[in-house]
C-alpha cells in the first residue's frame, strides 16, 4: 500500500478507521525529509497491513501544531486512536523496521491503563506512582 496524504478533511476518518497509523510530518524544502521519503515508502510497501500517512507541514499547519511538531521530519505512530510514539529525525531503514516491530508488540490495554492513570494523576496533582 502506498502512503496517503493526511489533511484536516480526512484526518479523523483515517485515524479512527485504522488500528495502526504511521505519520510522516515533512515539507518539500526539507532535505532530511526528502532523504527519509524513500525509506518510508519502502516500509509502506513491506507493511501493507498498516496505514502509512504523510502530513505536509506547510499545507497542514493545524495538524502539525496539534502534534506539537517543531522539527521535521517527525514520525508519529497511532495505535487504536492512541499516540504511542512521536519523535523528530529521519530514521535509517533498520531503525524504522525495529520501531514498527516494537509498536506492533505493544500491549494496548496496558498503554491505555497507563495513559488513564497518568491523566488521573495530572488532574489530581498526584504522581502516577502514588
Amino acid at each position: 500500500m502506498s502512503t496517503i496524504e493526511l489533511t484536516k478533511e480526512n484526518f479523523e476518518e483515517t485515524v479512527s478507521g485504522n488500528d495502526f497509523v504511521l505519520i510522516d510530518f515533512w515539507a518539500s524544502w526539507c532535505g532530511p525529509c526528502r532523504s527519509f521519503a524513500p525509506v518510508y515508502e519502502a516500509a509502506a510497501e513491506r507493511h501493507s497491513d498498516l496505514t502509512f500517512a504523510k502530513v505536509d507541514t506547510e499545507a497542514q499547519q493545524e495538524i502539525a501544531a496539534a502534534f506539537e511538531v517543531q522539527s521535521i521530519p517527525t514520525l508519529a505512530i497511532i495505535r487504536d486512536r492512541t499516540l504511542v510514539f512521536s519523535q523528530p529525525g529521519a530514521l535509517p531503514e533498520a531503525a524504522l523496521e525495529d520501531l514498527i516491530g516494537q509498536a506492533r508488540e505493544l500491549d494496548m490495554e496496558e498503554v491505555r491503563r497507563t495513559a488513564e492513570a497518568e491523566a488521573q494523576a495530572a488532574e489530581g496533582g498526584e504522581s502516577p506512582g502514588a
